[in-house]
């Protein structure tokens, strides 16, 4: 039951002790202030190795062509190994369970013009999945798609960087006709990408156009594999180490040569840098805990030291009276109340530290901190428990002194 008295009393102890009461709650207030910005920066440590990855899907295996460093089979080394169209489709065919979607991949650089403006930028020639793996994000107009494809269409899609640099703020892309290396093609649409502003400053075409440029050829630099999503990280795997055999065995190279041909997972990428960040946030867990265990070691001395400073008052009070269980009682309360309210306060301010920081410390690897309310709360709990008990366990010896030795006490 609530009782008035205990608290005024509680009130008065506080009032006449402001420094003891201080020094009480900051220990714990700055405990619960550490822990969740500590804890916070894991999580914002965390986001960017995430961000690194926004840009592209993470489901995605990559196929480089290279140049054999290994005779093999009657093929001289140094051989330089090139990707055609129909390993686009075959490997459709051959993987059909396991391929989501496939594009090939044909960067080039070109000077680009529009009336007075020009700027070299690099065109990637691609096919329409190419959306789906770079996240890409039409803001107006179309992507590439099947039938510019067929028709060899020279139409582009340009990013939002080079809709400005050409076009200016007020003039629609879409519809216009652009230059590139002395070539005119339709802008059909125009994206952004939450990667940055390298990523829209990149023009996209059908990759049948391009090679119908450099003369008719089917050749691609590259093959980007989607892979489906069920298939897990142990299928990605599996499917990695497939399509590495497939192709040597399609191009003849040897086995064992590391140079003839190279493949990028992703999802191992991810996999192994989000590991890493995890580990980083145990790092920072366990400073965050030692911070904590430091609070509840400082909460404890300070709580000895103030029942030892009250020895007399509640030999006094045990005079008059008191109960053992009363007085053990009321020291308990005091104690809970400084450590909850002083808890909560480091914990307000954590939040907001957290909250306005943003991405501004973007530079040191650390987006958008945040913590989860839940672990904030556990800590502020486990830390008003050590408090309790910091303050429980001397003031339970304190009450066992007899009377006569507690007034004598200097």
């Amino acid at each position: 039951m609530f009782d008035r008295d205990r608290w005024r009393e509680i009130f008065e102890a506080i009032s006449k002790n402001k420094l003891r009461t201080f020094l009480s709650g900051f220990t714990v207030a700055l405990g619960i202030l550490i822990f969740t910005i500590l804890f916070g920066f894991g999580n914002g440590l965390k986001n960017t190795f995430q961000e690194f990855f926004v840009d592209d899907a993470t489901n995605t295996i990559w196929l480089f062509p290279g140049r054999t460093s290994k005779p093999y089979k009657g093929f001289a080394i140094n051989r330089v190994v090139e990707f055609r169209n129909d390993d686009i489709e075959d490997i459709k065919k051959d993987f059909a369970l396991y391929v989501d979607y496939i594009t090939p991949r044909i960067s080039r650089s070109g000077l680009t013009k529009y009336k007075g403006e020009s700027n070299t930028y690099v065109t990637r020639a691609v096919g329409p999945a190419h959306l789906l793996c770079e996240k890409t994000i039409i803001m107006k107009g179309r992507y590439v798609n099947d039938n510019d494809i067929k028709e060899k269409s020279k139409s582009v899609v340009i990013g939002r960087l080079v809709e400005q640099d050409l076009f200016g703020k007020k003039e629609n892309a879409i519809g216009k006709f652009i230059e590139i290396d002395g070539i005119t093609y339709k802008v059909i649409g125009v994206f952004q990408d939450d990667g940055g502003d390298n990523e829209e400053r990149y023009i996209y075409m059908p990759y049948t156009t391009r090679q119908l440029v450099e003369k008719n050829t089917d050749k691609i630099d590259q093959i980007i594999v989607g892979f489906k999503l069920g298939i897990g990280y142990s299928g990605a795997k599996a499917l990695e180490i497939s399509l590495d055999k497939y192709m040597r065995d399609k191009h003849v190279i040897h086995p064992e040569d590391q140079n003839g041909l190279f493949i990028r997972n992703v999802a191992e990428n991810v996999k192994q840098t989000l590991q890493f960040a995890n580990i980083l946030q145990i790092v920072v867990a366990f400073v965050g805990i030692g911070t904590l265990l430091a609070g509840i070691i400082g909460i404890s001395n300070i709580m000895v030291f103030v029942v030892k400073e009250r020895t007399k008052e509640l030999g006094i009070r045990k005079a008059l009276g008191a109960s053992p269980k009363s007085i053990v009682s009321m020291i308990l309360q005091e104690s809970v109340f400084i450590t909850t309210i002083a808890g909560i306060i480091g914990l307000f301010i954590g939040m907001t530290i957290l909250k306005f920081t943003g991405t501004s410390l973007k530079d040191y690897f650390i987006t958008n901190p945040y913590v989860e309310i839940g672990t904030v709360i556990g800590a502020t709990i486990v830390l008003i428990f050590f408090g309790a008990l910091a303050g429980y366990i001397p003031a339970r010896r304190a009450a066992r002194i007899k009377p006569i030795v507690a007034l004598r006490d200097e």
